[in-house]
């Protein structure tokens, strides 16, 4: 049976979103999703950790409780498992922190080494928050900095500077779940996590085909010594495909050409992306700052009037 004949599909592929979302009764649905990638960083716990932080990201932009995970490897025989010990350390100790629990998982020898997890929570079906639904005049609030595939690729190429590196795997492997209790709290109209496709990728995601996002450059944040790499072309492929596929729907001539970069930066584990009645906003970033996240509020949702998804100024 398929997502679109099955009524207790609440969110499927016919309106995708950070995860799928299936009612088991009238007062819980399960929230499902799955995401693994290659090494981003040198060290092995680190990066388990980050990789779990990630994919747990998908339930709580959804407004969900992660409750359990299976892990996902691939591994050549050649690296041996003490490695493989310290990457499950990571992730173990990130889903410890998030209250879940790990039942289970899957491997296979790889060439290449690969880890992820599959994730399920909970959430009551009247508070899914979805990534569509915001509203003209709505305010844009990110937590974390922009510019971890950036960094990640200059720790690749041996040019990024070791506090910098410290601080963009210290953002990937703090949990969203701080930034998710603050907006249930508050009632946000829409929410998502900005990973692969990038601030402007997943901004337009939220857009509806009448709405434009006016964001404000100088409020943005950024990690430190990403605008430097940009400078430099330090640019991941993910960085570079986001802007191609998107740079024709956003209005940024007047942004100095590195800091463009770091709009379709294509992020590891970032922030939550949330749009909130003005009404609302201090109170949103409060919310935020009393469970230790900083919130930027980086611009306004518009009427669209023409084919500019996103204006930067």
């Amino acid at each position: 049976m398929n997502s679109s004949s099955d009524p207790a599909v609440l969110v499927g592929l016919e309106s995708p979103d950070d995860a799928g979302v299936y009612q088991v009764s009238e007062e819980v649905a399960l929230v499902q999703t799955v995401d693994f990638f290659t090494p981003i960083v040198d060290d092995p716990f680190s990066w388990g950790r980050i990789a779990a932080a990630n994919a747990l990201s998908d339930l709580y932009a959804m407004g969900a409780e992660p409750k359990t995970a299976l892990n996902l490897i691939s591994w050549p025989r050649t690296l041996g498992f003490e490695l493989l010990g310290r990457v499950l350390d990571g992730a173990g100790q990130a889903c410890e922190e998030a209250g879940v629990t790990i039942i289970g998982g899957h491997s296979i020898d790889d060439p290449e080494p690969k880890f992820g997890m599959a994730a399920t929570g909970f959430v009551h079906p009247q508070r899914i928050v979805r990534k569509k639904g915001a509203v003209a005049g709505a305010e844009l609030v990110l937590t974390k900095a922009l510019g971890t595939g950036i960094i990640s690729s200059g720790v690749k190429e041996g040019v990024t500077e070791a506090e910098h590196e410290a601080e963009a795997v210290r953002t990937m492997g703090r949990l969203n779940r701080a930034a998710c209790d603050a907006m249930l709290v508050v009632s946000v109209l829409a929410a998502t996590d900005v990973t692969g496709f990038g601030l402007i990728g997943h901004l337009s995601q939220m857009m509806g085909d009448d709405l434009s996002a006016e964001l404000v450059l100088e409020r943005i944040p950024v990690l430190p010594g990403a605008v430097e790499l940009a400078r430099r072309g330090v640019l991941p492929g993910g960085t570079v495909r986001n802007y191609e596929a998107g740079r024709a729907q956003v209005d940024a001539s007047g942004v100095d050409e590195a800091r463009r970069w770091l709009l379709f930066d294509a992020q590891t584990s970032g922030g939550l992306l949330m749009a909130v009645v003005p009404e609302l906003l201090e109170r949103l970033l409060a919310a935020l700052e009393s469970r230790g996240e900083q919130g930027a509020h980086i611009g306004t949702v518009r009427p669209r009037r023409d084919g500019t998804v996103v204006t930067v100024v």
